[in-house]
This record gives C-alpha cells, sequence and structure tokens, in this order.
C-alpha cells in the first residue's frame, strides 16, 4: 500500500513501519467502533495497551525518549494553561500519556490528578505526594466531584466512541469545581485526518473515533452544561483567546470547499492557525 501523503521532515518511522501502525491500529480501531455501550466498559484500556504492546515504535512509546520533543509539547501545553493555574489549583489532566506534563504541573499546585485508560506509557514513573493517578474504563472520571480548578486534554476527544462524548463531557463538568474550566485541545477535521490514516486514508479510520470542528466542539459544551465556552489560539509560542465567530465563520467557509482544494488552502499558516484552536469550558 502506497502512502496517500508523504512524512514529515521529523518522522523516524520508515514507511513499513507506518504501514504496520496502520493495520494494527485500523483492526483496533474496528473493534471499538462496533461494541455497544456496554460492552466499551473497560474496553479502551485493554486496546490502547494492545496497541502500544503491538507497535514499539508508536509515537507514545518513543517520544518520552526524546528530549527536544518531549520539551517542546510541554512548552506548548504550559503556555496555555499559564492562563489558568494557580498555586492553590486542582488540576486534572485527562489523556496524560507519560504524566510528563502532569508531573510537571503537579510542582506548581496544590494536588494533581492524571486519569488515562492505560498504564503502558506511565507504569515506570515515580509520583509526589500530590498527584495521584487514575485508570479509568474511557468514560469515568474518578476524582472527588466538585473539586477540579483546572482539567485539560489535548488529542483526546477524538479517541472517544462518539456515543460515550457527551458522558464523558458530563463526567469532566461533575468534578469541576464553581467557576472550575475545562481546556480541550483536539485536532480539527477539517485540517485531517490526524491519527495514522492521514498517510492512507481521507478520513480518519484509526483510533480516531471522531475528529471535530471547533463549532461542533462549543456546541457538545454548551448542551452538557458549561455557563461559558471561550476559544484560545496559538501564535509564535504563546495563546490569546480569540472572538468564536470568526473561528465559527473561518470554518464555515473552508467546509464547503472540495477537498483536494480544501487539503490545500487548510496548509496556509492563517488558516491553519483559525482552524487549529482550544475550546474552554467554564462551569
Amino acid at each position: 500500500m502506497r502512502l496517500l501523503r508523504q512524512p514529515p521532515p521529523d518522522e523516524k518511522r520508515t514507511p513499513a513501519q507506518l504501514r504496520e501502525h496502520y493495520e494494527v491500529e485500523r483492526e483496533l480501531a474496528a473493534r471499538l467502533r462496533r461494541t455497544s455501550a456496554d460492552e466499551r466498559v473497560g474496553l479502551y484500556s485493554v486496546l490502547y495497551d494492545e496497541l502500544y504492546r503491538r507497535v514499539p515504535f508508536h509515537p507514545r512509546n518513543t517520544r518520552k525518549t526524546d528530549p527536544l520533543l518531549a520539551k517542546g509539547h510541554l512548552d506548548e501545553a504550559m503556555a496555555l494553561l499559564g492562563h489558568f493555574l494557580k498555586p492553590d489549583s486542582v488540576y486534572l489532566e485527562i489523556g496524560p500519556g507519560d504524566c510528563g506534563l502532569t508531573l510537571h504541573v503537579s510542582s506548581q499546585v496544590k494536588q494533581a490528578y492524571a486519569v488515562d485508560v492505560s498504564k503502558e506509557a506511565s507504569k515506570h514513573i515515580q509520583l509526589p505526594s500530590n498527584m495521584k493517578l487514575v485508570i479509568s474504563d474511557g468514560k469515568s472520571i474518578d476524582v472527588p466531584p466538585n473539586t477540579i480548578t483546572v482539567a485539560y486534554s489535548t488529542q483526546l476527544m477524538e479517541h472517544i466512541h462518539p456515543d460515550d462524548a457527551l458522558e464523558h463531557l458530563r463526567n469532566i463538568v461533575r468534578s469541576l469545581a464553581s467557576g472550575g474550566v475545562y481546556i480541550c485541545t483536539t485536532p480539527n477535521r477539517l485540517t485531517g485526518p490526524h491519527d495514522i490514516s492521514v498517510y492512507f486514508d481521507e478520513v480518519a479510520t484509526g483510533m480516531h473515533m471522531r475528529e471535530y470542528t471547533a463549532s461542533e466542539l462549543v456546541a457538545l459544551f454548551r448542551g452538557v452544561g458549561f455557563s461559558g465556552v471561550r476559544t484560545y489560539i496559538g501564535i509564535k509560542g504563546k495563546y490569546f483567546r480569540f472572538p468564536l465567530g470568526v473561528i465559527v465563520g473561518a470554518e464555515k467557509c473552508v467546509s464547503v470547499l472540495p477537498h483536494l482544494i480544501r487539503a490545500h488552502v487548510v496548509t496556509l499558516p492563517v488558516i491553519r492557525r483559525l482552524l487549529c484552536v482550544s475550546v474552554v469550558g467554564i462551569k
């Protein structure tokens, strides 16, 4: 199978490894997509543990061995989180990966929680006294309710089965204290796909169950009871609050374009910046 798109210069996997990753992920994703709600309880953990074992060169397994890459991800996340974190914050990260970010944040806040479906990427870390790792069934957020002041996820919402998305968000709202915020960064569907299928398909067919536009995500946030929703964009390592209406307008314009034209337009820096936003819900 030939690659539909060429890998970026910093991609270290060979074409054969990309194909192997793709085949494994499509297989596991198909299993998840066809399950019932009851069958999905606990299945997220099983499938992601299997993915990381069967694909040792998966970026989540290798990222922690690349200090420069890890630092880049950390700096980018902290540029956004810096708008919200305080010394008395109770922080929650959903989908923390190797927990590098949560460990970093834990030194700056009162309490930190990391909630994940898999133990594989974080099984060797040493937790500080004010940090707790919680293994989830993929929907539950097993932290004390009404206590979290800052919740954060990146590259998470797209991994959740669409039928579980509302319950997942309601559980986050339940965990938040009054006035608490949930900061959600997820790849925009209009610039995708963003999982391993980017090299082989025109829509996400791997473990990205559904990729969202910012407009779709804002509608979900409002539907589960967030009292306010804001959007932020990143420019040169800094994040700024940006009018939602402008982002919605940009998405409407891009969405009506034919696929081949859209694929080119979304590579333009100004368009990509408008589409790659973080959505912040306020309880």
